[in-house]
């Protein structure tokens, strides 16, 4: 097993996801389209035009092999996905939502034939920066998180319209998984005796219990085992929002319960499970 935890499947879930957006989109109003959302300076239809450049831009990198990523001068990951993301989502203000619905409808199959050839344990496509910087993603991580990336921002227009859903454990469990992989690069600046352990606990249906462990000089995914250093509890809604900074740690660790030792604790409430 490496450091990142035992290996999850996400890839039947995309058409499920996708099946649950594309719904919730073609009930909108056409003034919903202009309601904003958490994302700062995006409306609905932004966050669509985002979700649907991933799509693009997915299928042109990992599918077609193009890539024509150009970072200016000292522009550091974070600075360049924010430029390209929002002069794309500029771009397609001009593109109607039915437009983006029939886009999102035709290349969405293309993605599910992309990571259906893949082999979940080869390595990644694109590494997965927020769980590691010095070893290199399997494959399966990454498609996890572009399954979190899609589920994220389907549940940024729910809430934008007060559209409730594709909450149930089935779809919501495996993002709260993929985002628990990112426990032991959170605690990397915590060194702490080979043996240390932090668990993570999430409360809901879709919840789960994650434990990271001191060992060979890092911190790693591990199953729970001796009575941890550390515990943290906190409902999956602020989980999957602190991972995504919709609600920053302080307000994180005001709602989770925290036990043990508080700077191992108060480091597993700053968790960032998206590039930032």
């Amino acid at each position: 097993m490496t450091i990142f935890g035992p290996a999850i499947d996400v890839r039947p879930l995309f058409p499920r996801e996708r099946r649950a957006l594309l719904d919730l989109l073609g009930g909108l109003a056409p003034e919903d389209w202009s309601r904003p959302t958490v994302c700062p300076g995006w409306d609905v239809h932004d966050v669509v035009a985002h979700v649907l450049n991933d799509y693009m831009r997915r299928l042109s990198g990992s599918r077609d092999g193009y890539g024509r990523a150009v970072f200016a001068d000292d522009e550091t990951l974070p600075a360049y996905l924010a430029r390209v993301n929002g002069q794309f989502a500029e771009a397609l203000r001009q593109i109607s939502p039915q437009v983006m619905i029939d886009l999102l409808g035709r290349l969405g199959g293309q993605l599910d034939d992309l990571w259906a050839a893949r082999d979940l344990g080869g390595p990644a496509d694109l590494d997965v920066s927020w769980a590691a910087t010095d070893v290199g993603s399997p494959a399966w991580l990454d498609i996890g998180r572009e399954y979190t990336e899609f589920w994220v921002h389907q549940q940024q227009v729910r809430d934008a319209v007060s559209a409730p859903g594709a909450d149930e454990p089935a779809l919501m469990g495996p993002v709260l998984d993929v985002f628990a992989r990112a426990l032991p690069y959170t605690l990397r600046s915590e060194e702490r005796p080979e043996g240390t352990t932090v668990v993570l606990e999430v409360t809901g249906p879709a919840g789960g219990r994650w434990s990271a462990t001191r060992g060979a000089g890092r911190w790693r995914m591990s199953q729970a085992g001796a009575e941890p250093a550390a515990r943290v509890s906190m409902d999956q809604d602020t989980f999957w929002r602190l991972a995504t900074r919709g609600v920053t740690p302080d307000q994180a660790r005001e709602r989770a319960d925290m036990t043990g030792d508080p700077a191992l604790a108060a480091s597993v409430a700053t968790l960032l499970a998206i590039v930032a």
